[in-house]
């Protein structure tokens, strides 16, 4: 399949595959689609490994419903990585550059401030996400999906916001 080669997709293509695969998690696996909560109960039994006693896992559960544990959404997390790379050996994208083009013109030539800039913002969606209790692709696309209220809130929130950041970063295209 040549579309496995390019280095990117139609966003068209994309959110169709995504939409197919949101259905078929929906229909196998009897749950949406996300990605945070793995992060969150990896970190929750990571710390009551480390630090047991100011990791009261008792507590946790109490607040989630739940006994934080490894499962299915630790192997989406997987597929998410190993996804990837796949896509980038298919594509021979293999060797972006630490600083894209855009940020050694916008911000600078620095790695370390483009990878400070990169953990910042992860940690800030990281947050934001488990804020508004899920991330874009448990609002966005498994939210929207199930005609959920706060979903339908949050994804122009997410666009907005975005476009924004964007413009404020980047400025216009020239």
């Amino acid at each position: 399949m040549r579309i496995l080669r390019k280095s990117s997709w139609s966003p068209y293509a994309a959110g169709a595959a995504i939409g197919a695969l949101e259905i078929l998690s929906m229909l196998v696996a009897k749950r949406p689609l996300g990605i945070t909560t793995a992060f969150e109960e990896t970190a929750a039994l990571a710390a009551g490994k480390i630090a047991p006693k100011l990791m009261n896992v008792d507590e946790y559960e109490r607040e989630q419903g739940k006994t934080p544990k490894i499962d299915w959404k630790e192997g989406v997390v997987a597929g998410v990585v190993l996804g990837s790379m796949l896509s980038a050996r298919l594509s021979g994208d293999t060797d972006p550059p630490a600083v894209p083009e855009t940020w050694r013109r916008e911000v600078g030539p620095s790695r370390a401030v483009r990878y400070g800039a990169a953990a910042a913002g992860g940690a800030l969606m990281m947050f934001g996400a488990r804020m508004a209790k899920g991330c874009t692709s448990g609002h966005g696309i498994s939210g929207t999906m199930q005609l959920s209220a706060s979903s339908w809130i949050f994804t122009p929130i997410i666009f907005a916001t975005g476009a924004i950041a964007s413009r404020l970063l980047f400025g216009r295209k020239r």
